[in-house]
């Protein structure tokens, strides 16, 4: 992906793709599933392994032996108990699967990392990340594509400052990783927000009305009658999102629709984990506990055999 590409998808990072006016646009953000196997421990412990390792990482731990298996499960144990207290509570371990979760955003940052690093400290500064990306475009009055790339800089130095935690206009790796990605961090939630209305408030009075949230979401091109689910749109708008009945949504308002607060799978798997490993029943885990119930947490090929002579007896 060239710079000009990687721009434009920053730029629409918290937006969406163009689509066909009949199809439906989305910008709610989801909390993905942990696995796309069923749950279900009588059978296996797929989904277990995919949310605790991530489904790509999962993979890698069914070529092992039992034994190179509770010995690496050893080693991640040591990382997953960030205060280094000997014990891995339910809130440590909800991190983990987390950031197991999101690996492809942290790979997506290290892609993008070298080319904007460009003294090779590794920091990335304002000024790099500007010169980089704007430095070529904004000495062109009258780009061809379209895009204001002043008015693009702007909103992107305001996010690259509620990303930078320090206020040194220096960002860390972690500091970059929510600035390409605020929609993964607390703290940056505000700006999805301000952004969100930004490219929807069309009137710029500060609010979301009906027609600009529909309008976002479907062009009527030319036709008279709109899709059912438009007319639903226009029912959950009413209904649901205008929670105060003023006939537009507030920063509150727009919040809850972009940002639900969905069902937290990681601190369900958490909670799961530690009820069927800890063996004292002291509400968080040793390591001996983790590595004893290997089978739970991570696969080998010795779980992979017994799970496959189960699927051959169901047949």
């Amino acid at each position: 992906m060239d710079l000009r590409q990687f721009l434009t998808c920053l730029s629409l990072c918290t937006a969406f793709a163009l689509s066909k006016p009949t199809e439906k646009k989305d910008r709610v953000h989801h909390e993905p599933q942990l696995s796309d196997k069923v749950h279900n421990d009588a059978q296996s412990f797929d989904y277990d392994h995919d949310a605790f390792l991530g489904a790509e990482e999962a993979k890698t731990f069914d070529q092992l032996t039992p034994e190179e298996s509770k010995e690496r499960l050893g080693m991640i144990v040591d990382k997953i108990d960030a205060d280094k207290d000997g014990f891995v509570t339910e809130g440590e371990l909800k991190s983990w699967i987390k950031h197991a979760q999101k690996k492809y955003i942290y790979d997506n940052v290290e892609n993008q990392w070298q080319e904007f690093d460009l003294n090779q400290d590794g920091l990335i500064s304002w000024d790099e990340y500007r010169n980089v990306t704007y430095g070529t475009y904004l000495d062109d009055p009258d780009p061809d594509d379209g895009f204001n790339y002043k008015q693009m800089m702007v909103r992107d130095e305001r996010r690259f400052k509620m990303a930078d935690k320090d206020g040194d206009l220096i960002a860390t790796k972690e500091e970059f990783t929510a600035f390409l990605h605020p929609e993964e961090y607390d703290y940056m939630k505000d700006i999805v927000v301000q952004e969100t209305m930004e490219d929807i408030d069309k009137n710029a009075d500060g609010f979301i009305d009906l027609e600009e949230y529909i309008g976002d979401m479907y062009s009527h091109d030319g036709n008279a009658d709109e899709p059912e689910w438009v007319k639903t749109e226009r029912e959950q708008f009413v209904e649901f999102r205008d929670k105060n009945r003023d006939g537009k949504m507030d920063k509150e308002e727009t919040k809850d629709w972009i940002l639900p607060s969905d069902y937290d799978h990681a601190e369900a798997e958490a909670r799961h984990l530690v009820y069927e490993s800890d063996q004292n029943k002291d509400g968080k885990l040793t390591k001996e506990e983790i590595v004893d119930k290997y089978d739970l947490f991570v696969g080998s090929q010795a779980t992979d055999f017994g799970e496959a002579l189960v699927r051959h007896d169901e047949f």
